[in-house]
């Protein structure tokens, strides 16, 4: 059976050694966030995911979620009672300010507790975190009365939430929606129309959900300029906050899926429902993409969380199963073949995705840092910059870690040989759950192409500027350190392709727009893999200190894999650039027909 561990210790390695996180005090919130709270409060997070979330992930898996003939959905065994834990541990409102009933605490340390679920049981994992999500656009585009009345509820986890953008015929592009909103003449308004591949659309975890749709209002003009948005309960809400009558909102089936087959993935029919505008009419984009920018932050955890518990069980296998004998010699005597942790390609798989997901893990925490000094600072240049932060990473984020998570699941998956492709040893689970990542909260290739088309260039290129200056800096001061040079100097090379291409692309993309498309991916993987060594930079840098401190194997193993690193995958960047050079003529060359 598949098991997990939450990386409890490296998290928290990453917040006080790498990130300075307890630095931070000049923030709202984050002198509550003591070094002993967060470690308490990351411990006891670790003990629900592997003890509570993790063993009823596999049979999420196995029974998926069941609709009955009256239109209601039951979750997999297990999935209540584990949900019931996550409501009244607190943990839906870590983050939440304390006068909704939150907690208050830094969404860092909630980014972490999300990557811990999303290990344990990705599918289930999504019911609260769709519900953040939910609540996040409430806090920043909610009236006071739709915060007074919604908030406490979902922080208590007694409803949860979810958002409604896509329908039968549109996914990326919203304007072609077709969704309306009448207006009832009394604040209210009623919403007709039908959406898909709503996650936990309707389940049996909370006696009510909290559904986030964009429609267009009646007259309202076409494409995106005229979609809003609007807070449409299951059940309709009284002034006290008791539950009324049900809304004419239903479940008119569930998607059969690939993987996460405990989440409930719904079409949902709006027949005339009660809805309320959330934020300004005709701007509902806006008000969506407070959540929508949070979810694809909190996929590229999931991608992840997918990557980490795949090498964790792919690690424990590699120690347990005997095949052949090392090349130089045996290994275990005693024994009637070696371990498979012996072999050099077996080591070459283990070490990429170890080494890829310490890296992604700082630079998850990083981001997630970044949205606390852009929520909570009072400095306006401090807010300026973690903003253009948010903008420019989101999408490598969201793209590079769930690509990666869904590749690094496959190479742990092909470590176990035929038994990674019998679903008792749980390698399949892993495999099919990590895949959804890739697609939704926006396909990777619509991340390349919105990281290309409007993040580079946008403010004149600023915050890219400002994150290549703040590589070049590092590099700058560790340079003449030797004990360094084995992590600056490949982070050179690798900023110096990341420059080549930014440089090639201002002259020749503009003006040939298929040169960026043809180029995108490459450019987004690019600048994930600079991301990624300057966070590994950086903690080699922090486990130096501390081995100096008291050596330790655990500093040298770091120190290692950062090598690993630096040597074996930052170099991919040379590839990407003769990729991006290479630009759109033989892609585009083909005609139609010739496909």
């Amino acid at each position: 059976m598949p098991h997990y561990r939450a990386p409890v210790d490296d998290t928290l390695f990453l917040l006080n050694d790498v990130l300075g996180f307890h630095a931070r005090d000049n923030l709202a919130g984050f002198t509550d966030a003591s070094p002993d709270v967060v470690e308490a409060v990351l411990r006891e997070g670790a003990k629900l995911a592997e003890e509570v979330l993790a063993p009823v992930n596999r049979a999420g898996d196995l029974e998926g979620c069941r609709r009955e003939p009256d239109g209601s959905v039951r979750t997999p065994t297990g999935f209540k009672a584990a949900y019931d834990a996550y409501a009244k541990g607190g943990w839906m409102g870590l983050a939440v300010p304390v006068e909704f009933g939150g907690q208050g605490l830094p969404h860092t340390v909630n980014t972490a507790m999300q990557e811990f679920a999303s290990g344990a049981n990705l599918a289930l994992g999504m019911y609260p975190g769709l519900t953040q999500g939910a609540m996040a656009a409430l806090l920043v585009h909610g009236t006071d009365e739709q915060k007074a009345l919604y908030l406490p509820k979902m922080v208590e986890g007694a409803w949860t939430g979810t958002m409604n953008l896509t329908e039968p015929h549109c996914g990326t592009d919203l304007g072609l929606l077709k969704t309306k909103a009448a207006p009832n003449g009394d604040g209210s308004y009623s919403l007709t129309g039908t959406k898909i591949f709503i996650s936990a659309g309707e389940h049996d975890l909370a006696e009510n959900i909290v559904h986030l749709v964009i429609a267009r209002i009646e007259g309202a003009p076409a494409g995106t300029k005229g979609i809003s948005l609007f807070v449409v309960p299951k059940f309709l809400v009284n002034p006290d906050g008791s539950l009324g009558a049900r809304n004419g909102v239903s479940c008119g089936s569930l998607e059969h899926k690939m993987g996460i087959h405990g989440n409930s993935t719904c079409v949902m029919n709006y027949d005339g429902a009660t809805g309320w505008l959330v934020g300004q009419e005709n701007r509902g984009l806006n008000a969506m993409f407070v959540m929508m920018n949070e979810a694809r932050l909190a996929v590229g955890v999931q991608g992840l969380g997918q990557s980490e518990v795949a090498y964790q069980n792919a690690v424990a296998y590699a120690k347990d199963r005997l095949q052949g004998r090392a090349l130089t010699g045996t290994k275990a005597p005693d024994k009637a073949a070696d371990p498979i942790l012996v072999h050099p390609d077996v080591r070459r798989t283990l070490m990429q995705i170890r080494a890829f997901n310490e890296a992604a893990r700082g630079l998850m925490l990083w981001t997630a840092l970044q949205a606390d000094i852009l929520h909570r600072s009072e400095d306006a240049k401090e807010r300026q910059t973690a903003d253009d932060h948010l903008g420019l990473l989101t999408p490598v984020v969201k793209g590079v870690l769930t690509d990666r998570g869904f590749a690094n699941a496959v190479e742990a998956q092909q470590l176990f040989g035929g038994h990674g492709y019998i679903e008792e040893w749980g390698m399949s689970q892993f495999v099919r759950d990590a895949r959804i990542a890739m697609i939704y909260e926006g396909a990777n290739g619509i991340q390349a192409m919105d990281l290309i088309g409007r993040k580079l260039p946008k403010d004149g290129g600023r915050a890219m500027m400002t994150f290549l200056g703040e590589v070049q800096t590092f590099v700058k001061d560790h340079g003449e350190d030797p004990a360094m040079a084995p992590f600056t100097q490949p982070l050179q090379a690798g900023l110096n392709d990341l420059q080549g291409a930014v440089m090639w692309l201002m002259q020749n993309a503009f003006a040939k727009p298929d040169n960026a498309g043809a180029g995108a991916t490459d450019f987004m993987h690019l600048f994930g893999l600079v991301a990624l060594g300057y966070m590994w930079a950086r903690i080699a840098k922090a486990a130096q200190a501390r081995n100096a401190e008291e050596a330790s194997p655990r500093w040298e193993a770091k120190l290692t894999t950062g090598r690993f690193f630096m040597e074996r995958m930052l170099p991919e960047t040379g590839l990407r650039l003769v990729r991006i050079k290479a630009g759109a003529e033989s892609t585009m060359a083909l005609a139609d027909e010739a496909f």
